[in-house]
């Protein structure tokens, strides 16, 4: 692990956003492992959880599935949900919660979809998170056919 990612990791536990998502993890019954600096919660139980995978402080929570399986469908989608640790830390932990649901709300009135105007969806980057496709459309333009749950959070 890089000194930056260790520092990241350090203040993701110190404003205890990591301690909330390990609590989260463990109450889902998830299976926890680290992969490039991130620990990832393959399998939780969460059925709230509609995204493909969900970061809160520096652990990934994958629903139903491992991340291997979600990365068959969105192979950049650990570098996505890596950016959103990074945004956990400048946010100083849980503020980040609050404020990522003022710009989901935002991207909605906007665009009604809850990603392309989520200034830490598109920072992390719509492409790598899943939520654009090939051509540049947004989830919300996406033919039937493609779930809607495909896109990370």
């Amino acid at each position: 692990m890089d000194r930056a990612r260790l520092l990241r990791n350090v203040a993701n536990v110190v404003n205890a956003s990591s301690l909330l998502g390990l609590a989260v993890a463990v109450a889902s019954g998830a299976r926890l492992r680290v992969r490039d600096s991130l620990l990832v919660a393959d399998s939780a139980r969460l059925p709230w959880l509609k995204a493909s995978a969900m970061t809160i402080g520096s652990v990934v929570l994958v629903p139903r599935q491992s991340l291997e399986e979600v990365e068959r469908r969105i192979p950049r989608l650990l570098a996505h949900e890596d950016a959103h640790a990074w945004q956990y830390a400048y946010c100083f932990g849980l503020p980040f919660l609050p404020l990522y649901g003022i710009a989901t709300l935002w991207s909605m009135a906007r665009t009604k979809d809850r990603a392309l105007r989520n200034v830490f969806e598109v920072q992390a980057g719509l492409d790598t998170g899943g939520y654009l496709n090939a051509r540049g459309v947004g989830r919300s333009e996406r033919p039937a056919a493609r779930n809607a749950g495909d896109a990370g959070a």
